[in-house]
This record gives C-alpha cells, structure tokens and sequence, in this order.
C-alpha cells in the first residue's frame, strides 16, 4: 500500500484540470488527498509500477491504496471521499458507465478550447505545497 492512500494524477497544463484541483483542496477538510502532474517524474514512476500507461491519457486518475480509478468513476469517487454534501452527486451512478464516460470523455477532449489551457503547471501556494507530490 501507498505512503498516500488518495492520488488524483491530472493534466497540469489544464485549465479545467487545475481549477478542479483547487476546488478539491477548499473542500478537502481533512486533507487526505495528495496530487500529481500526469507529467511528473512522480505520476511517471508511480504509474508505471502500478501498470498504467501514461501516454495520450485523457482522464485524472485516482489511485485509491493502489487501486486507479478513471475517468466518471474517479470523478464520482472523489466526491464521495469529500463527503457531504457532494456524496449527493453520487445520483450520477444511476446512469451507465458507458454513458458517464462518454460525456466525461466528450468533456475532455474540449476541455482546453473551454477552460483554456497553461503553458506550464500552476504553482502551488506555500500551504498546498505539502499536497503536492514531485510537481514539474
């Protein structure tokens, strides 16, 4: 099992991404989630030892005590780990995964022509810093 029981591996350069990261920290009392660029030397290692391929990956992943979870799944997942009031969005279950992961994926693939896009990863204020695993 992970020193981190809770990973979010995301796309550091992504508007939406990196919004998305912020919001989790505000509301993340108990600061049980640690983060990484898909693009760290971290998410590299990591991933690779846990045998998830890196390259053209289009969703965050959440590693919870080594087990990934992607795109809608990792989503849902995250909110119920925030706890209330976001376990209401778990309602999102009821739809087929094939369908949650079409508009995540629909999502996804616009998400820089909608949130824009970085020219390198946010850095992280003083406090998060600590959240951060290997950011580059």
């Amino acid at each position: 099992m992970s020193e981190y029981p809770y990973i979010i591996f995301y796309d550091g350069i992504c508007g939406l991404c990196n919004q998305s990261i912020q919001f989790i920290i505000k509301h993340d009392k108990k600061e049980i989630f640690r983060f990484a660029s898909l693009d760290s030397e971290f998410a590299k290692s990591y991933l690779q030892s846990n045998h998830i391929k890196t390259q053209n990956i289009d969703t965050i992943i959440l590693m919870v005590n080594n087990k990934s979870y992607l795109y809608s799944e990792a989503v849902l997942k995250i909110f119920s780990l925030l706890g209330f009031p976001f376990k209401i969005l778990l309602i999102g279950f009821i739809l087929p995964k094939s369908i949650r992961d079409r508009i995540y994926k629909w999502i996804a693939r616009n998400r820089y022509k909608i949130w824009g896009k970085y020219d390198s990863c946010p850095i992280p204020t003083e406090h998060q810093q600590k959240l951060f695993l290997n950011s580059s």
